[in-house]
């Protein structure tokens, strides 16, 4: 547990350009505050004794804003940044160096007993306002946007945003887990991309209505480069294509 205490005081240096001295960190930082007292209770609570567990979540979440039941397992270097709203129920499981913001809810979705909270991996980062809800299992550096409703499981090493919340895979790019408000719109590209395509198909129309009339050759339609060859629009259409089709395969997370 040491060990674990040490992580976490260590990893806000690490994780907030804004903590200046240890004496700031340790009284001024109630995400700290919470998870200290969560790994006395969550000890407590391993060993067997009844009631005192409880009670001591309930004071921190009196002292600090964050409701972490005793219950909850949750690895080394986690960093609960501001942590106002922050709620984490009995058998949610984090791993090491995740990043957590406030209003964060890992909860579950029903009163069924067993396992019935959130799984998140390592170094997984949950933006402000995000719900994780249900026995669901997050992969490894993932990043959740800020107010995403996640319901489904989430694979390793890509970022979900959207309610609910929809998969953005991000292979190959190298992205600072502090910029969880840097991430995709995939709604608004999809919507661009739709009507990209039907103002393409409303100019192909109205020129070829405009051909019968005059009889006359069909012009480039708008859109389309002068010079760009029959390869060149497919592979432009089929960048729009994948778009679409992302979406909607992440549609039911």
């Amino acid at each position: 547990m040491l060990n674990a205490l040490v992580a976490d005081f260590r990893i806000i240096f690490d994780r907030d350009p804004a903590a200046r001295n240890w004496l700031e960190v340790l009284f001024c930082y109630p995400g700290l505050q919470a998870l200290f007292l969560h790994r006395f209770a969550h000890w407590l609570y391993v060993v067997g004794i009844p009631f005192i567990p409880r009670l001591i979540s309930h004071i921190a979440r009196f002292l600090t804003g964050i409701e972490i039941h005793p219950g909850a397992q949750i690895g080394h270097g986690v960093f609960i940044d501001h942590g106002m709203g922050v709620v984490i129920g009995e058998t949610a499981i984090i791993g090491d160096y995740a990043l957590i913001y406030q209003g964060v809810t890992l909860g579950g979705t029903g009163k069924e007993s067993g396992k019935r909270h959130p799984t998140l991996g390592e170094n997984v980062v949950v933006g402000a306002g995000a719900k994780v809800l249900g026995n669901i299992q997050i992969g490894n550096n993932v990043r959740i946007g800020a107010g995403s409703v996640v319901l489904r499981d989430v694979p390793s090493d890509c970022t979900v945003v959207g309610i609910p919340g929809r998969i953005v895979y991000r292979s190959g790019v190298r992205v600072n887990p502090l910029e969880h408000g840097s991430l995709p719109d995939s709604e608004a590209e999809v919507i661009r991309a739709l009507v990209d395509r039907i103002e393409y198909l409303e100019q192909k129309f109205e020129e070829l209505q405009n051909n019968q009339q005059s009889q006359k050759p069909l012009a480039i339609p708008v859109g389309v480069t002068i010079g760009m060859d029959d390869c060149e629009q497919k592979f432009v259409c089929r960048i729009s294509d994948q778009k679409i089709q992302q979406f909607f395969d992440g549609a039911g997370i």
